[in-house]
């Protein structure tokens, strides 16, 4: 009982401490609402599509997933091209991560480089580069079918293929950051007892790397199983759930049967995230005693170094190929007919593409500030303030995280396509329907690293503020913000990023009035009309990287040193 009051009075507290700051009060009223209408509410949208029809409850949606075939198939597939997307990019990132910590693999900047450029590209584009490597008019066709026979780049092992080498740098990201954090002392130690590179290895490098290996393996598989762009371009005849949603609402105007297709892939990507979030959180693993150790990393036996390396520099060379192959394809008269090289396609691509181009940076423009600004916010309520539901916002900010982008489009389409009680105006067709999705299928990102700054300032500093008599929203902006500058930024420049590169979500809210260049990019691959299609990606590509060189100059000049890719990441 004596626990139950003292619970009670701490909530009365801090409710007291709320209600002395009416705005910050109001602040988390808004920020409750934003998330329910925005997050949680579409979300709902689809389930409740999913479960009734015409206002009754009816479940014979869910009955013909599990008894044909054709519907429950692609959950199948989605599974299987997930696991091993996510058990092979896992472990190529595993092996270019061990590269980089702990060996002496020269060029470490370079390769670190290439093992992330598929990060800030859209999540079509290498699908793009396949075709145009492997497909029916592949560069690279005549010579795969005299080694190994007829064979086809659409399907499992294209997708296999095209995922591994989009998703592996996530992996890497991840273990790069384990294997950081293990102190190269342990393995010293041991070595210096005697031990083979091989023992160390098996007994304290992988253990010690095994959360971070779950992590990364999680993480990659969510990203597989909500990958839309892939699947569209290059899956042929292997049907995958994302896919197959899109097609039911768009081609076969079956609302409740693409929500009940979604519903499918939103559970297992919704257990991985819990499993990645909760299970891998509560695993310790800590070797960091707070004491430098001055442990160096010393050569690798021949045997340990040949493979490694040689896997870094295949990897690099199929990272080299793949956008190299889209350099010169943008170049070409018309893929498969006429290889003379031409720069009518990129003149073409200003002709035809400048209004989606136009409407991409403006819609990202605008979603970006607002996306960095709400996340850095979030952040500060989550860390620095106690009130009722703290947690409840923290689990619904980051749910967009795990939600497959196909079940967010078209929650988008059924929550905001008719006025409702949450929102008494229609968003479909309109530009505000494209900005708050970006808004709120990006923020989850900022939160993150705007937590992990704030846990590093000591909240004293805060506190000295508002005994001096600012409030919370003055502190937060003149105190909290100028010090968390640099994931502020970095968190901006994630946003830029997939804003700009986003389809899995945005292609179902997208309209006459409004369009956007990775739509328009898809189109061109639709219609066959490759050439311009990598002449479209390449100046996406390029805009990407100018903003965010931009980004990192700003960062650098607040002097953290802190490189805006690994937020992207």
């Amino acid at each position: 009982m004596t626990k139950t009051n003292r619970k009670i009075q701490e909530i009365i507290g801090n409710l007291r401490l709320i209600w002395k700051e009416p705005l910050l009060f109001i602040s988390i009223l808004a920020i409750f609402y934003f998330l329910l209408t925005f997050v949680a509410f579409p979300i709902f949208q689809v389930f409740k599509t999913s479960l009734f029809i015409n206002k009754q409850l009816d479940l014979s949606n869910y009955l013909a997933i599990f008894s044909k075939r054709y519907y429950f198939q692609p959950f199948l597939n989605s599974m299987i091209l997930g696991i091993c997307t996510a058990t092979i990019g896992t472990t190529i990132g595993f092996i270019f991560a061990y590269a980089l910590t702990r060996t002496t693999l020269p060029f470490k900047n370079f390769f670190r480089l290439t093992a992330t450029f598929p990060i800030i590209s859209p999540p079509f584009v290498v699908a793009l580069a396949a075709i145009l490597l492997f497909g029916r008019a592949g560069s690279l066709t005549p010579i795969l079918a005299t080694i190994i026979g007829k064979y086809s780049i659409y399907g499992l092992g294209g997708l296999i293929l095209v995922e591994t080498i989009a998703y592996s740098p996530t992996a890497f990201l991840v273990l790069c950051g384990i294997l950081q954090a293990i102190d190269p002392a342990l393995e010293e130690a041991s070595m210096d007892l005697g031990a083979s590179r091989a023992k160390v290895f098996s007994t304290i490098t992988l253990p010690l790397s095994t959360p971070g290996i779950a992590s990364a393996w999680l993480l990659v598989f969510i990203q597989s199983m909500a990958d839309f762009g892939n699947p569209m371009v290059i899956s042929g005849n292997f049907r995958v759930l994302s896919v197959q949603a899109f097609l039911q609402i768009t081609g076969m105007y079956d609302l409740s049967r693409g929500s009940t297709l979604a519903i499918f892939l939103l559970l297992p990507t919704l257990t991985a995230f819990f499993l990645q979030k909760y299970w891998v959180s509560r695993k310790s693993y800590v070797t960091v005693t707070g004491k430098p150790t001055g442990a160096t990393i010393k050569r690798l036996e021949w045997y340990i170094k040949a493979p490694v390396y040689t896997c870094c520099v295949l990897f690099t060379g199929i990272v080299f190929l793949f956008y190299g192959m889209l350099v010169y394809g943008s170049f070409q008269t018309l893929w498969g007919v006429d290889a003379t090289l031409t720069l009518k396609n990129y003149v073409e691509m200003f002709q035809v593409g400048k209004d989606y181009l136009i409407d991409s940076l403006t819609l990202s423009t605008l979603a970006t500030p607002i996306t960095g600004l709400l996340g850095m916010f979030l952040a500060f309520l989550i860390v620095r303030k106690k009130f009722i539901g703290r947690g409840l916002m923290e689990f619904v900010s980051m749910l967009t995280f795990a939600v497959p982008g196909t079940v967010v489009g078209i929650g988008y389409i059924l929550a905001f396509n008719q006025k409702s009680i949450l929102f008494p105006s229609v968003l479909t067709g309109t530009a505000w329907i494209i900005i708050t999705l970006l808004i709120f299928r990006n923020m989850p990102v900022g939160i993150r690293s705007g937590i992990a700054a704030l846990q590093q300032i000591d909240p004293s500093i805060e506190e000295a503020s508002t005994d001096l008599g600012a409030d919370s929203n003055t502190t937060f902006r003149r105190i909290t913000l100028p010090m968390i500058a640099p994931a502020f930024f970095s968190g901006l420049a994630y946003s830029f990023v997939k804003a700009m590169t986003a389809i899995s979500a945005v292609i179902f809210v997208v309209s006459g009035k409004w369009n956007l260049i990775t739509v328009a990019v898809l189109g061109f691959v639709d219609n066959a009309a490759y050439a311009q299609a990598a002449a479209m990606s390449l100046l996406l590509i390029l805009i990407v990287m100018v903003a965010l060189g931009i980004i990192q100059l700003v960062v650098n000049r607040i002097g953290k040193g802190m490189r805006a890719v690994d937020i992207v990441g």
